[in-house]
């Protein structure tokens, strides 16, 4: 898909939408994100781990905004925030929050967003047996809905703007596994499924630090994720859009 389905026109870094292989056409009531055959991962049961922090946003090097996250369990279940504020190209600030609610083996339960750039929007999506029901508030007289189906309930949400959720796919990664592993993807902001492919590069050196290394990737675009020891996601690198996450 070469376009977006944006609400807003603001910095292509944070157009995911563009490069995510889209499992149907928009406008379907129930379309199906079903992923190639090779390599599943296979669930994991408490495989998430808590995590707190910061990361910068860089685009050609230079700092255009930022995210404060946290991963934490709340009572069998986990919950990952994330807030970002990113300058856009004409100087005004686009911000984006989001809350998923995920289970200990890392399916999604519930997700919560908004997003204030020229105008406000807010959604949120219910996740069922491997069924998404998304809703969008764009303020008109009644929201915009549609139901998605995928293969698995452990569906990767990987949102515009928010990137602890690329910290959450590194853990839904089998890394005793190993090898390329496809997910299904939502992208909730846009209502666009899909999914990608996940693969261990082993580790790796950038500039002066060593990191274990996967690479996220469609057929249109590569991202490549940089993580310590534990598997904390330290750098993201999208070298097409010159777009580096770094942690603080």
């Amino acid at each position: 898909m070469k376009g977006c389905r944006k609400l807003y026109a603001i910095a292509a870094l944070v157009c995911f939408s563009a490069w995510v292989a889209v499992a149907g056409p928009a406008g379907r009531s129930h379309p199906s994100a079903q992923g190639d055959k090779a390599g599943k991962p296979t669930a994991q049961a408490g495989l998430l781990a808590p995590d707190k922090g910061k990361f910068r946003i860089l685009l050609n090097g230079q700092v255009v905004g930022g995210e404060e996250f946290e991963v934490s369990a709340s009572g069998g279940t986990w919950m990952a925030r994330g807030s970002t504020t990113i300058r856009s190209s004409d100087g005004a600030d686009v911000k984006a929050t989001g809350q998923l609610k995920l289970t200990e083996d890392g399916a999604p339960i519930h997700y919560e967003w908004s997003a204030q750039a020229q105008k406000k929007a807010s959604g949120s999506v219910e996740f069922t047996n491997g069924t998404a029901k998304s809703k969008i508030d764009l303020g008109g007289s009644s929201p915009v809905r549609q139901d998605f189906t995928f293969p698995s309930p452990r569906v990767a949400v990987l949102d515009n703007n928010l990137y602890d959720h690329y910290l959450l796919l590194a853990q839904l990664y089998d890394w005793k596994a190993g090898g390329k592993q496809d997910f299904p993807v939502l992208i909730p902001q846009d209502m666009i499924p899909g999914s990608i492919s996940v693969e261990s590069l082993g580790p790796q050196q950038v500039e002066d630090a060593k990191y274990e290394g996967l690479r996220v990737s469609t057929t249109d675009l590569e991202i490549f994720l940089y993580l310590d020891g534990a598997h904390r996601l330290m750098r993201m690198d999208v070298p097409s859009s010159k777009v580096t996450i770094l942690r603080e």
